[in-house]
């Protein structure tokens, strides 16, 4: 089935969302109310339509629903999260499922869930469009261990070697080392990296550390990276002074 495009907007550049939902009414109807916030939007109907659609460049976010026929939502975003860090959001039926845990484990970088409500969902897609490149130490060096992070770069490395990791790890890193060891709680970190509110669900950002410990410990059960602090937030050990960047050539 070919895929099918809901609007198009020739008049100056406009976030360009892949809409994956097999259902076509709902397509249409929130393709109509995403283009009245400001998004175009194309709509696909299956897995395999939405992993081929995905690699357009001109393509900036992905709103996932997570019952697809064929290839689901869940495989998808494995895909598109192995294939680089093209922002997903989640659709899903229940904000108490597991399907939101197995969803952000894949690699989704936000959830919402049905009924869907245009404003709120135009709010979160935006806020994760403004996620580009975090940088809240810009210009300088910030070294944990054996893990660096050059956030005027985006870069990260582990023992000298480059590591990748989503926009959302990223500034969820960067934000924690920039706070050189004290606690960042929850809620501010939900606020800084997701840029809103989220009423006391730590579901999203618990997941992402989990997947971020994964790339930059060594132990990821035991970690010295990013620790946890049992009621409070997150903070990071082992940390070293900010350095300004080298000046030799780059690797």
């Amino acid at each position: 089935m070919a895929g099918t495009q809901i609007t198009q907007h020739p008049s100056g550049p406009r976030p360009r969302v892949l809409l994956v939902d097999d259902d076509v009414r709902i397509g249409q109807a929130l393709g109509l109310a995403l283009d009245d916030e400001g998004f175009d939007v194309d709509a696909v109907h299956t897995g395999e339509e939405a992993l081929e659609r995905a690699g357009d460049p001109g393509i900036d976010l992905v709103l996932l629903d997570l019952m697809l026929p064929g290839i689901d939502g869940f495989t998808v975003c494995r895909r598109l999260r192995e294939a680089g860090d093209l922002p997903i959001i989640m659709v899903t039926a229940r904000s108490d499922s597991a399907d939101v845990i197995t969803g952000l484990e894949a690699g989704a970088d936000d959830y919402v869930t049905k009924p869907l409500v245009a404003g709120e969902l135009a709010a979160r897609i935006r806020a994760l469009l403004r996620r580009r490149r975090p940088a809240p130490a810009a210009s300088r060096r910030l070294v944990l261990g054996d893990v660096e992070l050059r956030p005027d770069e985006g870069i990260a490395l582990r023992a000298g070697e480059p590591v990748h990791l989503t926009r959302t790890e990223f500034r969820l890193l960067a934000e924690l080392a920039a706070a050189d060891g004290r606690i960042v709680t929850r809620d501010e970190l939900l606020s800084r990296v997701w840029g809103y509110e989220y009423h006391g669900d730590t579901r999203l950002l618990d997941v992402h550390v989990r997947r971020l410990r994964r790339k930059v410990e060594t132990d990821p059960d035991h970690p010295t990276v990013v620790l946890t602090v049992r009621g409070a937030g997150y903070k990071v050990g082992r940390t070293a002074a900010p350095q300004e960047p080298a000046t030799g050539p780059r690797g």
